[in-house]
């Protein structure tokens, strides 16, 4: 379930300027922190320096962290 989400997070992150507290909300955290938390422990960013990599072209694609895969 919370690869689920971070991936649905990832592609609204990508994919919409929409506040980091709202995509928390839309793919399930209570708080943004809990999001953010949840975020860097699967791809090693937090979602807005995430975002701003993405933006900048330096970030493929969604991957987790290394060691953090499946």
């Amino acid at each position: 379930l919370a690869q689920w989400r971070m991936l649905l997070a990832t592609n609204l992150l990508a994919r919409s300027n929409a506040p980091l507290a709202r995509i928390a909300e839309q793919v399930g955290y209570q708080t943004d922190t809990a999001f953010s938390r949840a975020f860097r422990r699967e791809y090693g960013l937090p979602p807005a320096a995430w975002r701003r990599r993405q933006a900048g072209g330096t970030v493929a694609c969604a991957t987790p962290a290394p060691g953090q895969g499946p």
